[in-house]
């Protein structure tokens, strides 16, 4: 049976979501930067025989705020629907805090205050006097370090013994103002606490010095993610490949029919197997440290960054950090778009976000780059061909903010909003939790999607390459209707059919265009960089044929897993259709270009 419904508010980026988490044990995720928590999330507390329903608000400055997000915890608060107020707070800001709380208290009296972050605020040397805190705003108040578990026993046992008045209507008595209560509560040892903060942002937030570290720590992300993802992808393909030998001698055992045997092994099994030995390592490892950056409190200096830039294409600023998250999964990019308020802003960020590559075209690229572009070069192999990557990128940022600017001057129409942005602290991450939780919350759910599509999509290509209409499969036919279009764009019709084709999963292009030029009726994996460069040679292959692909990997419409994202975050057929085509126009318009200019 359910007690006391206790109600969790803050200020943004006081770990309220992490309070959250301690308390209930659900897996609620956390971050160290503004506006991640755009929903209410409802736990359970068992405590001594008691439970209790825990809802954790999203986060707000004060009750007149006017984004949705924050209107919805201002309209909570107001309705009375709760029985105890847990107010968070940050200790090392805790005027600014203190605003919220006397909102709150001119509603209700029903109120705890949790100082949160008591251990930052020691080492910053800021010491509060919790008595005299505690005396002139007449509420408990409870110490927490919620990130290290200290405090948080007695913040339950305060939960229990709390007793809820009923009386209704405002508490009597007024609460000073907040500057007041910093004065007589709060003493530092030092002038300037947050001084190793502002010395840090001086350097990454700043004019001259800001742009090249976040460019290259990008790379140095993709190059430790791409590098890294190497060994293990190698190990799972070679524990697939064993395990596709038992599942194809079992099949046999079972004495199934030789085509339904290869449609299960060849095609189902071999499709999974491609996308989970290629998609996974690279996910596990990219999505920790973009999940370290954030926990570090980077993340808001790239929103800062790149504010005036996204602001000046009619988007978001926090449009930034959702195509910095499009880097690693564009599904997970998609659905990071919530923390956007305006509905409209949103929409341009949802729409746009594939038009920065993701893990799942790295490897392709990467592999072109190095076989058309870098051959002997030697020692100047990896820097070549890490300029040229960084290059697609930027061009992939480039396109990203004029079709933004495209789409907030036509069917998106609009003023861009502004947003308060908070830089919050720098902190040393907890390694162990975030490698937990961006394994759990993003990497296993982006796959469990992929896989959803990727089974029948191996059914589909499997029996594409295997079924023959007269003396040719259905594949080459299919090849052979698309050459007149792809010798248009510069390239052939394997290749546009191998893009069509990799829809359930980018990671499939290369297997199904070797499938297809070899006519093995099943995925072809290439057995080094120079096999590969032979093959796509002896295909008729050129310098302009390597452009074009680069381009179209670049450009295409989302894979699968990301346009059904984007039917659940956006409720319409009408922006699926509209996300699936835009890029896709915009590649073939790159290509036909590139086209002309090589004739």
């Amino acid at each position: 049976m359910t007690g006391k419904t206790i109600a969790l508010v803050g200020n943004p980026n006081v770990g309220k979501s992490t309070v959250f988490n301690a308390l209930t044990g659900m897996h609620q995720h956390t971050g160290n930067w503004p506006g991640k928590t755009v929903c209410n999330a409802i736990g359970e507390i068992y405590y001594k025989e008691q439970t209790y329903e825990l809802v954790d608000l999203p986060g707000t400055y004060s009750l007149s705020s006017l984004s949705p997000d924050e209107r919805f915890t201002s309209e909570y608060i107001s309705s009375g629907e709760a029985d105890i107020y847990l107010v968070v707070a940050d200790a090392t800001c805790l005027e600014r805090n203190l605003l919220l709380v006397r909102d709150i208290l001119s509603i209700t009296h029903n109120v705890i205050l949790c100082l949160n972050l008591m251990d930052e605020a020691e080492k910053k040397g800021i010491s509060i006097d919790i008595l005299a805190l505690k005396r002139i705003l007449k509420i408990p108040v409870i110490c927490t370090s919620a990130r290290s578990g200290k405090g948080l026993d007695s913040l339950l046992e305060a939960l229990r013994k709390f007793r809820v008045d009923t009386s209704g209507g405002p508490p009597s008595g007024s609460v000073p103002e907040p500057g007041e209560i910093f004065r007589r509560c709060v003493t530092m040892s030092t002038q300037e606490p947050h001084g190793f903060d502002r010395k840090m942002d001086r350097i990454l937030t700043s004019k001259a010095l800001g742009f090249p570290i976040m460019f290259l720590l990008l790379i140095l992300i993709f190059w430790i993610t791409m590098v890294g993802a190497n060994y293990p992808s190698a190990a799972l393909s070679g524990l697939f490949a064993f395990l596709g030998e038992k599942l194809r001698y079992f099949l046999e055992f079972l004495a199934m029919p030789d085509s339904l045997i290869s449609l299960i092994s060849d095609g189902v099994y071999t499709t999974l197997a491609w996308v989970v030995s290629v998609m996974l390592p690279p996910m596990a490892i990219f999505f920790p440290m973009f999940t370290l950056l954030e926990d570090f409190g980077y993340l808001p200096r790239v929103a800062f960054n790149l504010d005036s830039a996204f602001k000046s294409c009619g988007a978001h600023g926090k449009q930034s950090l959702t195509m910095c998250m499009g880097f690693g999964c564009n599904a997970c990019g998609v659905m990071g778009c919530r923390i956007i308020e305006s509905p409209r802003e949103r929409l341009i960020a949802i729409l746009t976000n594939s038009f920065v590559p993701c893990n799942g075209r790295f490897p392709t690229l990467i592999a072109f780059i190095l076989i058309f572009f870098t051959a002997g070069l030697g020692a100047f192999k990896s820097p070549v061909a890490g300029a040229i990557l960084a290059s697609l990128i930027l061009l992939g940022i480039l396109t990203t903010l004029l079709v933004s600017k495209l789409l907030s001057i036509t069917v998106l129409k609009g003023i861009p909003s502004s947003f308060v942005l908070e830089l919050p602290p720098y902190r040393v991450p907890k390694v162990g939790s975030v490698i937990l939780r961006s394994i759990f919350d993003r990497t296993l759910f982006v796959l469990g999607r992929a896989i959803v599509v990727a089974a029948p999509a191996g059914v589909i290509i499997w029996l594409l390459a295997n079924l023959y209409v007269g003396n040719m499969s259905v594949l080459d036919h299919c090849t052979s209707f698309a050459q007149p279009f792809g010798r248009i764009i510069g390239v052939d019709g394997v290749i546009v059919i191998a893009i069509i084709l990799s829809f359930p999963a980018n990671e499939t292009f290369i297997p199904i265009m070797l499938m297809s030029y070899m006519s093995t009726g099943m995925l072809t994996d290439y057995s080094s960089l120079s096999q590969l460069h032979e093959t796509l040679i002896g295909c008729g292959w050129d310098m302009q044929t390597a452009i074009s692909v680069l381009i179209l990997c670049l450009f295409h419409f989302p894979c699968g897993t990301t346009l059904l994202t984007i039917k659940k975050e956006t409720g319409s057929l009408k922006w699926t259709a509209l996300a699936f085509f835009l890029p896709s126009i915009i590649g073939i318009f790159f290509c036909l270009c590139i086209n002309l200019f090589f004739l």
